[in-house]
Protein backbone atom coordinates (compact mmCIF):
# COMPACT_ATOMS: atom_id res chain seq x y z
CA UNK A 1 0.00 0.00 0.00
CA UNK A 2 2.88 2.24 0.44
CA UNK A 3 4.36 1.48 -2.39
CA UNK A 4 1.27 1.94 -4.38
CA UNK A 5 0.73 5.50 -2.72
CA UNK A 6 4.27 7.02 -3.44
CA UNK A 7 3.85 5.73 -7.12
CA UNK A 8 0.21 7.64 -7.09
CA UNK A 9 1.97 10.56 -5.69
CA UNK A 10 4.47 10.78 -8.32
CA UNK A 11 2.17 9.96 -11.09
CA UNK A 12 -0.15 12.90 -9.88
CA UNK A 13 3.03 14.68 -9.59
CA UNK A 14 4.14 14.54 -13.05
CA UNK A 15 0.72 15.61 -14.22
CA UNK A 16 0.95 18.70 -12.73
CA UNK A 17 4.21 19.22 -14.95
CA UNK A 18 4.18 22.68 -16.14
CA UNK A 19 5.46 21.57 -19.69
CA UNK A 20 1.86 20.48 -20.12
CA UNK A 21 1.61 24.10 -20.73
CA UNK A 22 4.48 24.95 -22.95
CA UNK A 23 2.70 27.17 -25.46
CA UNK A 24 4.01 26.24 -29.52
CA UNK A 25 3.80 29.63 -30.29
CA UNK A 26 6.75 30.47 -28.20
CA UNK A 27 8.58 29.17 -31.11
CA UNK A 28 7.90 32.60 -33.14
CA UNK A 29 11.11 33.87 -30.19
CA UNK A 30 13.21 31.47 -32.66
CA UNK A 31 11.62 32.84 -35.82
CA UNK A 32 12.43 36.65 -34.31
CA UNK A 33 16.13 36.08 -32.87
CA UNK A 34 16.43 34.48 -36.17
CA UNK A 35 15.40 37.21 -38.20
CA UNK A 36 17.14 39.24 -35.69
CA UNK A 37 20.74 37.85 -36.15
CA UNK A 38 20.35 38.03 -40.20
CA UNK A 39 19.84 41.49 -40.09
CA UNK A 40 23.07 42.16 -37.88
CA UNK A 41 24.34 40.83 -40.41
CA UNK A 42 22.79 42.67 -43.37
CA UNK A 43 24.04 46.05 -41.01
CA UNK A 44 27.91 44.51 -40.63
CA UNK A 45 28.01 44.55 -44.32
CA UNK A 46 26.57 47.94 -44.79
CA UNK A 47 27.83 49.64 -42.02
CA UNK A 48 30.07 47.74 -40.91
CA UNK A 49 28.99 46.44 -37.46
CA UNK A 50 30.60 44.27 -35.40
CA UNK A 51 30.14 41.10 -37.05
CA UNK A 52 30.44 39.12 -33.46
CA UNK A 53 26.38 40.38 -32.43
CA UNK A 54 24.76 38.67 -35.55
CA UNK A 55 26.84 35.57 -34.83
CA UNK A 56 26.09 35.72 -31.16
CA UNK A 57 22.20 36.43 -31.85
CA UNK A 58 22.21 33.29 -34.33
CA UNK A 59 23.93 31.08 -32.00
CA UNK A 60 20.81 31.87 -29.10
CA UNK A 61 18.22 31.22 -31.47
CA UNK A 62 19.87 27.98 -31.92
CA UNK A 63 20.02 27.36 -28.62
CA UNK A 64 16.45 28.07 -27.71
CA UNK A 65 15.12 26.11 -30.62
CA UNK A 66 16.87 23.08 -29.42
CA UNK A 67 15.51 23.49 -25.58
CA UNK A 68 11.90 23.94 -26.90
CA UNK A 69 12.24 21.30 -29.56
CA UNK A 70 13.47 19.05 -26.57
CA UNK A 71 10.67 20.42 -24.50
CA UNK A 72 7.99 20.23 -26.93
CA UNK A 73 8.87 16.68 -28.02
CA UNK A 74 8.72 15.64 -24.14
CA UNK A 75 5.32 17.62 -23.71
CA UNK A 76 3.94 15.36 -26.82
CA UNK A 77 5.23 12.37 -25.61
CA UNK A 78 3.55 13.15 -22.14
CA UNK A 79 0.66 15.19 -22.78
CA UNK A 80 -0.23 13.93 -26.79
CA UNK A 81 -3.92 15.10 -25.80
CA UNK A 82 -3.39 18.96 -24.89
CA UNK A 83 -0.75 18.69 -28.43
CA UNK A 84 -3.84 17.30 -30.17
CA UNK A 85 -6.24 19.97 -28.89
CA UNK A 86 -3.71 22.69 -29.61
CA UNK A 87 -3.18 21.81 -33.27
CA UNK A 88 -7.16 21.61 -33.55
CA UNK A 89 -7.50 24.58 -32.56
CA UNK A 90 -8.75 27.19 -35.18
CA UNK A 91 -6.51 29.95 -33.94
CA UNK A 92 -3.82 28.28 -31.71
CA UNK A 93 -3.13 25.30 -34.44
CA UNK A 94 -1.65 28.20 -36.95
CA UNK A 95 1.22 28.96 -34.73
CA UNK A 96 2.57 25.37 -35.86
CA UNK A 97 3.90 27.43 -38.24
CA UNK A 98 6.27 28.93 -36.48
CA UNK A 99 8.23 25.35 -35.84
CA UNK A 100 8.83 24.99 -39.92
CA UNK A 101 9.26 28.90 -40.67
CA UNK A 102 11.79 28.78 -37.56
CA UNK A 103 13.47 25.49 -38.62
CA UNK A 104 13.75 27.24 -42.44
CA UNK A 105 15.23 30.59 -40.96
CA UNK A 106 17.69 28.72 -39.09
CA UNK A 107 19.10 27.49 -42.21
CA UNK A 108 19.84 30.40 -43.27
CA UNK A 109 21.74 31.40 -39.74
CA UNK A 110 23.84 28.51 -40.36
CA UNK A 111 24.96 28.66 -43.50
CA UNK A 112 28.45 30.22 -42.79
CA UNK A 113 29.55 27.93 -40.91
CA UNK A 114 28.18 24.37 -42.49
CA UNK A 115 26.59 24.98 -46.13
CA UNK A 116 26.01 20.79 -46.13
CA UNK A 117 23.95 21.26 -42.69
CA UNK A 118 22.13 24.41 -43.98
CA UNK A 119 20.54 22.41 -47.01
CA UNK A 120 19.84 19.25 -44.70
CA UNK A 121 17.76 21.91 -42.65
CA UNK A 122 16.52 23.64 -45.34
CA UNK A 123 15.33 20.53 -47.21
CA UNK A 124 13.72 19.57 -43.70
CA UNK A 125 12.15 22.88 -43.12
CA UNK A 126 10.55 22.84 -46.55
CA UNK A 127 9.08 19.37 -46.16
CA UNK A 128 7.14 20.13 -43.08
CA UNK A 129 5.94 23.80 -44.05
CA UNK A 130 4.30 22.96 -47.58
CA UNK A 131 2.70 20.04 -45.20
CA UNK A 132 1.89 21.96 -43.03
CA UNK A 133 0.81 24.37 -45.21
CA UNK A 134 -1.83 22.00 -47.15
CA UNK A 135 -3.06 20.62 -43.59
CA UNK A 136 -4.20 23.76 -42.79
CA UNK A 137 -5.50 25.31 -46.20
CA UNK A 138 -7.41 21.84 -46.17
CA UNK A 139 -8.91 22.41 -42.93
CA UNK A 140 -9.87 25.44 -43.14
CA UNK A 141 -11.66 24.34 -46.99
CA UNK A 142 -13.25 21.88 -45.14
CA UNK A 143 -14.55 22.63 -41.69
CA UNK A 144 -17.04 25.75 -41.23
CA UNK A 145 -15.23 28.87 -40.34
CA UNK A 146 -16.52 31.30 -37.61
CA UNK A 147 -15.39 34.93 -38.81
CA UNK A 148 -14.30 35.61 -35.55
CA UNK A 149 -11.51 33.13 -35.95
CA UNK A 150 -10.05 34.97 -39.04
CA UNK A 151 -6.97 36.86 -36.83
CA UNK A 152 -3.56 37.30 -38.03
CA UNK A 153 -2.36 34.12 -36.78
CA UNK A 154 -4.32 32.87 -40.15
CA UNK A 155 -1.45 34.11 -42.61
CA UNK A 156 1.46 32.12 -40.88
CA UNK A 157 1.50 28.83 -42.63
CA UNK A 158 0.69 30.64 -45.33
CA UNK A 159 3.51 33.20 -45.35
CA UNK A 160 5.67 29.74 -43.90
CA UNK A 161 5.89 29.10 -47.78
CA UNK A 162 7.16 32.87 -49.08
CA UNK A 163 10.09 31.99 -46.56
CA UNK A 164 10.96 28.89 -48.30
CA UNK A 165 12.47 31.11 -51.12
CA UNK A 166 13.47 33.60 -48.42
CA UNK A 167 16.25 30.92 -46.68
CA UNK A 168 16.48 28.90 -50.11
CA UNK A 169 17.59 31.51 -52.89
CA UNK A 170 21.14 30.91 -52.62
CA UNK A 171 20.60 26.81 -52.40
CA UNK A 172 22.74 24.74 -55.20
CA UNK A 173 20.02 21.93 -56.00
CA UNK A 174 19.01 21.74 -59.58
CA UNK A 175 15.31 21.86 -58.29
CA UNK A 176 15.49 24.45 -55.30
CA UNK A 177 14.06 26.97 -58.19
CA UNK A 178 10.83 25.59 -59.19
CA UNK A 179 10.36 24.47 -55.48
CA UNK A 180 11.08 28.38 -54.34
CA UNK A 181 8.91 29.51 -56.75
CA UNK A 182 6.21 26.63 -55.92
CA UNK A 183 6.42 28.57 -52.49
CA UNK A 184 6.09 32.08 -53.59
CA UNK A 185 3.10 30.95 -55.67
CA UNK A 186 1.34 29.28 -52.67
CA UNK A 187 2.16 31.84 -50.18
CA UNK A 188 1.28 34.78 -51.97
CA UNK A 189 -1.99 33.80 -52.99
CA UNK A 190 -2.82 32.82 -49.70
CA UNK A 191 -1.33 36.01 -48.11
CA UNK A 192 -3.38 37.87 -50.45
CA UNK A 193 -6.25 35.64 -49.73
CA UNK A 194 -6.20 35.64 -45.66
CA UNK A 195 -5.19 39.23 -45.54
CA UNK A 196 -8.73 40.64 -46.97
CA UNK A 197 -10.97 38.26 -45.05
CA UNK A 198 -8.70 38.99 -42.01
CA UNK A 199 -8.87 43.13 -42.81
CA UNK A 200 -12.48 42.89 -43.49
CA UNK A 201 -13.13 41.01 -40.01
CA UNK A 202 -10.78 43.50 -38.18
CA UNK A 203 -12.74 46.29 -39.67
CA UNK A 204 -16.54 44.75 -39.03
CA UNK A 205 -16.36 42.85 -36.08
CA UNK A 206 -15.64 42.87 -32.28
CA UNK A 207 -12.33 43.76 -31.52
CA UNK A 208 -9.81 40.78 -31.26
CA UNK A 209 -8.95 39.66 -27.50
CA UNK A 210 -6.43 41.98 -25.74
CA UNK A 211 -4.13 38.47 -25.51
CA UNK A 212 -4.01 38.51 -29.40
CA UNK A 213 -3.29 41.98 -30.19
CA UNK A 214 0.85 41.60 -30.73
CA UNK A 215 -0.43 39.03 -33.46
CA UNK A 216 -2.03 41.98 -35.52
CA UNK A 217 1.96 42.94 -36.31
CA UNK A 218 1.27 39.38 -38.72
CA UNK A 219 -0.02 41.60 -40.97
CA UNK A 220 3.21 43.12 -42.14
CA UNK A 221 4.94 39.73 -42.81
CA UNK A 222 3.38 38.80 -46.15
CA UNK A 223 5.33 41.96 -47.28
CA UNK A 224 8.26 42.22 -45.83
CA UNK A 225 8.70 38.09 -46.45
CA UNK A 226 7.19 38.61 -50.00
CA UNK A 227 9.96 41.06 -50.36
CA UNK A 228 12.73 39.06 -49.45
CA UNK A 229 11.55 35.55 -51.36
CA UNK A 230 10.74 37.76 -54.37
CA UNK A 231 13.72 39.64 -54.78
CA UNK A 232 15.31 36.28 -54.49
CA UNK A 233 13.61 34.52 -56.98
CA UNK A 234 14.53 37.32 -59.79
CA UNK A 235 17.68 37.99 -58.65
CA UNK A 236 16.84 42.05 -58.85
CA UNK A 237 15.05 44.45 -56.92
CA UNK A 238 12.12 45.81 -59.22
CA UNK A 239 9.14 48.26 -59.07
CA UNK A 240 6.90 45.55 -57.41
CA UNK A 241 9.22 45.05 -55.25
CA UNK A 242 9.60 48.46 -53.91
CA UNK A 243 5.75 48.27 -53.39
CA UNK A 244 6.19 44.98 -51.20
CA UNK A 245 8.59 47.04 -48.95
CA UNK A 246 6.87 50.44 -48.87
CA UNK A 247 3.35 48.85 -48.20
CA UNK A 248 4.89 46.72 -45.55
CA UNK A 249 6.78 49.41 -43.98
CA UNK A 250 3.88 51.90 -44.06
CA UNK A 251 1.27 49.42 -42.18
CA UNK A 252 3.90 48.49 -39.90
CA UNK A 253 3.88 52.34 -38.47
CA UNK A 254 0.44 52.05 -38.74
CA UNK A 255 0.16 49.05 -36.40
CA UNK A 256 3.12 49.77 -34.22
CA UNK A 257 0.48 52.67 -32.40
CA UNK A 258 -2.03 49.68 -31.80
CA UNK A 259 0.11 47.03 -30.57
CA UNK A 260 2.98 48.60 -28.28
CA UNK A 261 0.69 50.34 -25.99
CA UNK A 262 -0.56 50.68 -22.24
CA UNK A 263 -2.03 48.20 -20.15
CA UNK A 264 -1.70 45.13 -22.63
CA UNK A 265 -1.22 41.89 -20.99
CA UNK A 266 2.32 40.03 -21.37
CA UNK A 267 2.31 36.41 -22.27
CA UNK A 268 4.18 34.31 -25.13
CA UNK A 269 1.67 35.85 -27.56
CA UNK A 270 3.98 39.02 -27.51
CA UNK A 271 6.55 37.01 -29.79
CA UNK A 272 3.73 37.33 -32.28
CA UNK A 273 5.61 40.62 -33.48
CA UNK A 274 9.05 39.62 -33.74
CA UNK A 275 9.26 37.73 -36.85
CA UNK A 276 7.27 40.24 -39.00
CA UNK A 277 9.37 43.10 -37.73
CA UNK A 278 12.19 41.42 -38.31
CA UNK A 279 11.31 40.69 -41.86
CA UNK A 280 10.30 44.04 -43.08
CA UNK A 281 13.77 45.04 -41.53
CA UNK A 282 15.64 42.58 -43.20
CA UNK A 283 13.91 44.14 -46.29
CA UNK A 284 14.89 47.24 -45.62
CA UNK A 285 18.24 46.64 -45.35
CA UNK A 286 18.34 44.76 -48.62
CA UNK A 287 16.48 47.91 -50.26
CA UNK A 288 18.67 50.41 -49.35
CA UNK A 289 21.73 48.60 -50.00
CA UNK A 290 20.29 48.82 -53.51
CA UNK A 291 18.87 52.03 -53.73
CA UNK A 292 22.04 53.49 -51.70
CA UNK A 293 20.67 56.62 -50.56
CA UNK A 294 21.15 57.83 -47.01
CA UNK A 295 17.58 58.36 -46.34
CA UNK A 296 16.65 54.71 -46.83
CA UNK A 297 20.01 53.91 -44.86
CA UNK A 298 18.67 56.10 -42.28
CA UNK A 299 15.75 53.78 -41.89
CA UNK A 300 17.29 50.37 -42.24
CA UNK A 301 19.75 51.43 -39.35
CA UNK A 302 16.44 52.65 -37.28
CA UNK A 303 13.92 49.88 -37.35
CA UNK A 304 16.71 47.40 -36.85
CA UNK A 305 17.42 49.89 -33.43
CA UNK A 306 13.95 49.45 -32.71
CA UNK A 307 13.90 45.71 -33.82
CA UNK A 308 16.76 44.99 -30.98
CA UNK A 309 15.27 47.09 -28.21
CA UNK A 310 11.72 45.31 -28.66
CA UNK A 311 12.87 42.10 -28.78
CA UNK A 312 15.62 42.77 -25.80
CA UNK A 313 12.64 43.74 -23.96
CA UNK A 314 10.23 41.16 -24.69
CA UNK A 315 13.15 38.04 -23.97
CA UNK A 316 14.07 39.77 -20.69
CA UNK A 317 10.03 39.54 -19.74
CA UNK A 318 9.65 36.65 -21.17
CA UNK A 319 12.51 35.01 -18.81
CA UNK A 320 10.65 37.05 -15.73
CA UNK A 321 7.80 35.30 -16.51
CA UNK A 322 9.48 31.58 -16.81
CA UNK A 323 10.95 32.14 -13.63
CA UNK A 324 8.15 33.50 -11.98
CA UNK A 325 6.22 30.58 -12.78
CA UNK A 326 3.79 32.91 -15.13
CA UNK A 327 4.79 31.55 -18.53
CA UNK A 328 3.88 28.03 -18.01
CA UNK A 329 0.59 28.28 -16.34
CA UNK A 330 -3.05 27.60 -17.65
Amino acid sequence: MGVSHIMDGTIAKSKQSPLQFLPVNLFGSVMGISGLALAWRWSHELFGTYSFIGELIGALAIIIFIILSISYLIKFFMYPQKVKDEFNNPIVGNFFGTITIAILLLSSVIAPYSIALSEIVWVIGTVLTIVLAFIIVHRLMNQKQEILHATPAWLIPGVGTLDIAVAGGTMPFAWSEEINLFGFAVGSILALVFFTLIFSRLMHHDPMPEKLTPSLMVLIAPFGVGFLAYTNIIKDVDMFASILFYFGLFLGIVLFGKVFKKGLPFGASWWAVSFPMAAVVNAAFKYAAFVNTWPLKAIAAISLMILTIVLGVIFVRTLIFLFKGELLKA
